[in-house]
Formats: C-alpha cells, structure tokens, sequence
C-alpha cells in the first residue's frame, strides 16, 4: 500500500487507515481480527480508535491485538481524547485535566506507553485555545503521544492552532486534522483544505463513503442489518438520504457499472486519490465488508469519471 507524508511532519502512513469506531460493540473481537489481518496483509499500517468509541471497548479490542497479532513497532495507533459520555449525553471537555485523563485511560486500554497521533477530537468553546495546545505539548514532551493533530475543527481554529504551535518557539506542531469528506460532503473544500494546504497539515478523512451511503445499499431503503438501521446511527445516515444524495449515489453506482467495479471502489478511490488527502480512513463491521473496500488499491479511476463525479456533487454557490 502506498505510504504517503503525514503533513510536514516525518510520520509516514499508509493512504487507506483502518477505522475501528464499531471494534467492541458491533463488531467482535473475532471479526475485528479478521479486519486486522486483512488491512496488515494489504500493507497497511494505520489504526484510527478514539477514548469514546464504545466506550473505551474499541482500544481495549486493540490492545489485546498488540503482541499477539501485530507487533507494537510495525502499527501506527491514533487515538483521540476529548469526548466522553456522561449520563447519557454527549460531552465535550477539552481542559487540561480531563485531556490528560484521556490520553492516560487510552494509554492503559491500549497497553502501551505512547501513541503514535493524539488528536483533539472536537473543538470546545468552554475552553481557552492555549490551554488545548499546552496539553498537546505536554503529550509530546512525556512521551505519551508522537505526533498531535486536531479533529472536527473549523478551519479557521485550526489556522490559530497551527500557527500558535510553531515549532521555531519551542511549540509541538499541529501534524494533521481528521475530518469527514465524500462525495456527499464537501464543505471543507470552501475554507479547511486551502488552510491546511497552506500550512502544511495532513488530511485525514473519515466516512469517505458517506457514512456508508455511498455503496448503493440504501437505495431501495434501510437494510435491517445495516448502520442506519441501529439507535445510534439512524440519524446519521438519514441525513445523507436526501434527493442531492441520492443523485449522487446514483452517479457513482452508474460509473461503477461501466467500468465493472464497485461502487465503494470508485467512492473511497475519489476521496483518497484527491490530492490534498493523506489517508481515507475505512471502517466496516465485517471482515468481508472490509476485503471488500481494500480491492480499491487496485483501482484508479479515468479523468473522466473524476470529472463527472466532481460535477455532480459540486457544492452549491
């Protein structure tokens, strides 16, 4: 698999990352392993996990991989700190204390003493800037954390933290920002991209089938054994089923039947050949989901198609 440079930093990943976000709640730890094996025998190296993805079941799946299945040195591991759900709602805490308890607990869920990406995973208004980039700093000078980067973050606070972290005053610099983008989502293309081009960070894009819409199979409605058919992404998916998303869908699936590939196969290989992409991260359930979508390292999609798939789901004015 292609390694492609992290930003300006010297971290080298794989152009396809591993997504665990289901790894421990709907996806075992036997199909989690089978996705392992798959994406390591494709060359990949990148695991993308977060402190609140099942919470915290997600990293302890991982852990309980490394030194059995992968050594620790031959994976990459970002993680993320930041969200937490307290009585059943949805908290965001960037202070110091709470971060740091993060990056601890992930740390002892994954049974290792660094990490190789530590990222914010959402921006906190409650909290000052300065006081979010002091705990990144300290992840990197106590060997918590490799590299930092951010997460869901307007472009406009990631130009302030990028700037604020110039490695020229002692400061740990801002690596990379994961954020969603497919053909059903564009919108970091007005603002995000030309920031993070400009300053040098890598791009890490997550859902890039569209939070799985892109393959085709909502179609003809929810399948029962799909995402948009569970309590916690029905809302998530319905929101990419509007008459815009289907036209595009129906693009895609149109452009994968004349070139005989698949529709994720053209989707994924739209997101991760643009140019200001480092890596499209890739989740599935299953083992097969995941085969499924690394045939895409085989795929290069004609100028024409690309051009096509631009128009049709081009941001409005």
């Amino acid at each position: 698999m292609e390694m492609r440079q992290l930003g300006s930093s010297g971290l080298r990943v794989a152009r396809l990352t591993l997504g665990t976000m289901t790894w421990g709640r709907d996806t075992d730890e036997h199909e989690a392993a089978e996705q392992l094996r798959s994406y390591l025998d494709a060359g990949g190296n990148l695991l993308d996990t977060a402190a609140i993805y099942g919470d915290g079941d997600s990293e302890r799946v991982i852990g309980g991989f490394l030194g059995t299945l992968v050594v620790r040195d031959e994976i990459l591991i970002a993680t993320k700190g930041g969200i937490s759900i307290k009585d059943g709602e949805r908290v965001v805490d960037n202070s110091r204390n709470s971060l740091i308890r993060d990056l601890d607990n992930s740390l002892a869920r994954l049974g290792t003493d660094y990490v190789d990406l530590w990222q914010i995973h959402a921006t906190d208004p409650s909290v000052p800037i300065e006081e979010v980039l002091s705990t990144l700093d300290y992840a990197v000078s106590s060997g918590k954390a490799r590299y930092v980067g951010l997460s869901n973050f307007p472009a406009w606070q990631v130009a302030q933290a990028a700037t604020m972290q110039n490695p020229l005053f002692g400061k740990t610099p801002i690596a990379s920002l994961q954020v969603e983008y497919s053909l059903l989502n564009r919108r970091i293309e007005r603002e995000t991209v030309p920031a993070l081009n400009s300053l040098g960070l890598g791009l890490l894009a997550w859902s890039p089938l569209g939070r799985g819409v892109l393959t085709g199979k909502y179609r003809a409605g929810i399948p029962s054994d799909s995402r948009g058919a569970t309590p916690h992404f029905a809302d998530r998916i319905a929101a990419y089923l509007d008459p815009r998303s289907r036209n595009i869908v129906d693009a895609v699936c149109v452009a994968a039947e004349g070139l005989g590939y698949s529709p994720i196969e053209v989707a994924l290989s739209w997101v991760r050949d643009h140019p200001s992409v480092t890596s499209a991260i890739v989740g599935a359930r299953t083992g097969a989901q995941l085969r499924g979508a690394l045939t895409v390292e085989e795929i290069v999609l004609p100028e024409q198609v690309r051009t096509a798939l631009d128009e049709v789901s081009a941001l409005s004015e």
